[in-house]
């Protein structure tokens, strides 16, 4: 689809959705690349985006230059068992609903957006009902292979629904199907424009040994004491193999660097633990050969349009059990490795092992991963939300 001959001079979007870095990133991603495409034929976007006040998507909005409003919103805590649902917190966030729906729709009436794109987190709710209310193409954005609750909530009135994958179609309503379109999931850029030198130099990994393969482990912003505590414990077996680039979030660099600092001299050499990685990520990612990680969207996207051989150890606790259904997925196309249930030692060095000693297996993987990738994912989004414009 290529509507860049029929581009408008100028564009309003209301982007709704947040709560964590898997509904804000690819937004924010989308909001930028309309913005370069319309920029690029002379247009102007204007976009005003529907959050939640204590969600990531407060401090990204403003930083940006975005235009950030907040609505009443609930959250449902789900729970296995239907009467836990009805629990005292979950009614009293529902009955806020409806608060925020007529919130979102006084913004949505003044601010006569020409699409509403949602990526989900409860706030996304009552501004896509709103976007209906108000007679205005909804566009949702699905990042994981299952719809999320927000997106499930809100399928009927779409007007279209954006998936990251060919998994996802046929596990959708049957009545919303003919509306779903494959995008993938959008990857910022600079991911993608990574150099592995660069990494050796910002983190002075002069000890590292580039005859041998790199893995980069990471839990996320503030780690993962599970990820953490089985690498802990393989440390120097894995330094025999591979250098490591361990993000084990700020609260436990101090703990692994006494874990080290036992190891053989050009052992602990090979390892770099550090709380954080900022910037350097997309030249930390270029110079892995193997990814440790959790299985979120984000981190399925952007490992697979970089092609990277990954082992899984999926969250047990995310919503919906998503983080599993993402890495069996990849698992079972052998384009990663998924820990699934109770994750030893033992069972991390079964699963890296092959890769590390391997590298024709590695290659298979990474090939295999990069067939699931899709780097031009905010180009696809963008097209979908011109043409929902468009009608």
């Amino acid at each position: 689809m290529n509507l860049s001959s029929a581009l408008p001079r100028s564009f309003r979007l209301l982007v709704t959705g947040g709560g964590t870095g898997g509904h804000t990133y690819p937004a924010l991603t989308a909001i930028r690349t309309l913005q370069g495409r319309l920029a690029a034929a002379g247009g102007t976007l204007d976009v005003l985006w529907i959050g939640t006040a204590d969600g990531l998507e407060a401090r990204v909005a403003p930083a940006e230059g975005i235009a950030f409003k907040t609505v009443a919103t609930g959250k449902i805590r789900r729970s296995a068992n239907p009467l836990k649902m009805l629990s005292a917190a979950n009614m009293k966030d529902m009955a806020r609903v409806p608060l925020g729906v007529a919130q979102a729709r006084a913004i949505v009436s003044e601010f006569e957006p020409d699409v509403v794109l949602a990526t989900g987190g409860y706030v996304a709710v009552p501004a896509g009902l709103a976007a209906r209310l108000c007679k205005r193409p909804l566009v949702l954005h699905e990042q994981t292979v299952r719809l999320g609750l927000a997106n499930r909530k809100l399928a009927g009135s779409a007007t279209r629904i954006a998936v990251s994958s060919e998994s996802s179609l046929p596990l959708l309503p049957a009545e919303v199907r003919d509306r779903a379109v494959v995008t993938g999931n959008p990857v910022r850029p600079e991911v993608l424009s990574g150099h592995p030198d660069k990494a050796v130099h910002a983190l002075n990994l002069v000890g590292f040994d580039r005859r041998l393969p790199t893995v980069y482990v990471t839990g996320g912003a503030q780690g993962a004491q599970q990820i953490n505590g089985v690498v802990r414990e393989v440390l120097p077996w894995l330094l025999s193999h591979a250098n490591v680039i361990h993000q084990c979030g700020p609260a436990n660099v101090d703990e692994l660097r006494f874990a080290a600092a036992g190891l053989d001299p050009v052992l602990a050499g090979r390892y770099h633990v550090t709380g954080f990685v900022g910037p350097e990520l997309p030249d930390v990612l270029a110079l892995a050969d193997i990814v440790i990680s959790r299985s979120g969207a984000g981190t399925l996207a952007e490992l697979t349009a970089l092609g990277k051989p990954a082992v899984f150890v999926p969250l047990a606790t995310s919503a919906g059990n998503e983080q599993a259904h993402n890495a069996q997925y990849l698992a079972d196309a052998g384009a990663a490795v998924a820990l699934l249930g109770e994750v030893t030692a033992h069972g991390l060095a079964e699963a890296v092992g092959p890769l590390l000693t391997d590298p024709g297996r590695r290659a298979q993987m990474a090939e295999r991963a990069r067939a699931y990738g899709r780097p031009d994912a905010a180009e696809r989004l963008v097209d979908v939300l011109l043409a929902a414009a468009n009608g």
